[in-house]
């Protein structure tokens, strides 16, 4: 147990100061890092975009890349790779994160190249239609040419409805893309592309001297103009009269996914929730692993995970590999029989001791690499307004009782307050 303790004295340093024109920026000095992480969190993600307008979020995590003022299409990311740096871009609901790490003699390089496009990107009818047909053809290779390629979109619409912020997938209507003029999307890089609405990190070799030096020399030109604070959205209620989806589609196995809806991200229940599905799902001792896959031998796999979503409702969800030819009924007999027990009777001690475990050995790891740190960083500053929770979270995952557990259970995992979505292989389609 003093092992655990130890482990969990965490004190990675963060300075955390703000620009004048609203600019966060957060400084990790890492002097054994070999390199410098550069990661930019903006406060917009797929939540943000309105009816009939979808996909602008994620259409600038490609449009971001498509020249500045004093940078060309592509150099950003070619310049970048050219010195033995990585570049690249996220989007989901809740914000879009620019990130490079590289040598500490780039660092000034990613920094003027970063400002350079936080204040003069180019976005002209080319770059648009240049970048708009980018994004359909990634949606043709990732979503429409894929078994399970919607079935993102069909977890939303079974749990959101419509016209929420969370109802639809950050990739967007293409319909809505071609829609879009080039004043809309002028428009939404204006609004939400502010120095106010950003977290600048920069992680590795560097001082917080350095850091915050750099931060003024490259971004606090940029002129302070507010953005608009992010929508509020009330909690939906629990489920009723266990809505289901099923879907016929050309898939090698029948999939079944559990859903609820769950806490939002800063709800203080949400790392029990984390915590009970890591419990009953992770690993070849794991509850539902052990039942399902092992005993029962009704599934070749099964995984549960929550969303984390920020805005009022989250989504969490238990899904199934089933073994050609297995009753899904009794799965679901199953997850509601194990979940009932954990909320009658909590998981035993030792259920819980090797979950806390399995999420310490994970954290670390995740810790260690001077990028996956600096984009913890930006999370906590960006959805949590704490950047040093990196240093609390483990403390919190271990002060977890059996009964924080079995409340979570109770209050958010109620078998008939789930939805459910089933995909069935169709008529033709081999198992």
């Amino acid at each position: 147990m003093q092992f655990m303790l130890e482990l969990t004295r965490l004190h990675y340093p963060v300075d955390d100061i703000t620009l004048d024109n609203g600019l966060r920026v957060l400084t990790n000095p890492d002097p054994m890092a070999p390199g410098v992480a550069v990661n930019l969190w903006y406060r917009v993600g797929s939540a943000d975009e309105r009816p009939g307008a979808t996909g602008f979020a994620h259409l600038f995590e490609h449009l971001m890349f498509a020249g500045s003022a004093h940078v060309a299409s592509g150099e950003h990311l070619a310049t970048i790779q050219s010195i033995g740096g990585s570049a690249n871009a996220t989007t989901s609901f809740d914000r879009t994160n620019y990130f490079e790490t590289v040598g500490p003699q780039a660092l000034e390089l990613a920094l003027w190249l970063e400002a350079d496009r936080m204040g003069s990107l180019d976005v002209d009818e080319q770059n648009l239609q240049t970048q708009r047909d980018v994004v359909k053809e990634e949606k043709r290779q990732r979503y429409d040419n894929v078994p399970y390629g919607d079935q993102l979109e069909l977890l939303l619409r079974v749990n959101f409805p419509e016209h929420h912020p969370y109802a639809h997938p950050a990739i967007g209507s293409m319909a809505d893309l071609d829609a879009a003029t080039l004043n809309d999307v002028q428009t939404f890089y204006q609004t939400w592309y502010r120095p106010s609405g950003a977290v600048l990190t920069l992680a590795g070799a560097i001082t917080s001297a350095q850091g915050q030096e750099l931060a003024h020399r490259y971004f606090a030109h940029l002129p302070d103009i507010p953005v608009p604070a992010n929508e509020e959205v009330d909690p939906l209620p629990p489920h009723t009269g266990l809505p289901e989806l099923v879907v016929s589609r050309a898939v090698p196995r029948p999939i079944l996914h559990l859903c609820w809806r769950t806490p939002a991200l800063r709800h203080h229940d949400r790392l029990a929730i984390e915590m009970l599905f890591s419990l009953i799902s992770d690993g070849q001792s794991s509850r539902l692993y052990r039942r399902l896959v092992r005993d029962t031998e009704l599934a070749e796999g099964i995984g549960a995970d929550d969303f984390g979503l920020a805005r009022g409702t989250s989504l969490g969800l238990i899904s199934v590999r089933p073994r050609e030819g297995a009753d899904l009924s009794r799965i679901t007999d199953e997850i509601i029989s194990t979940l009932d027990d954990i909320a009658t009777s909590g998981p035993r001690p030792e259920e819980l001791a090797r979950a806390k475990a399995g999420f310490e050995r994970e954290w670390l790891a995740t810790l260690a690499p001077v990028d996956e740190r600096a984009d913890q960083l930006g999370y906590y500053a960006t959805l949590f307004d704490d950047p040093h929770r990196i240093n609390t979270e483990l403390t919190r995952i271990e002060q977890l009782d059996v009964d924080d557990i079995a409340a979570a259970a109770k209050r958010w995992l109620n078998p008939q307050a789930r939805a459910t979505l089933r995909y069935e292989v169709a008529e033709g389609e081999s198992e």
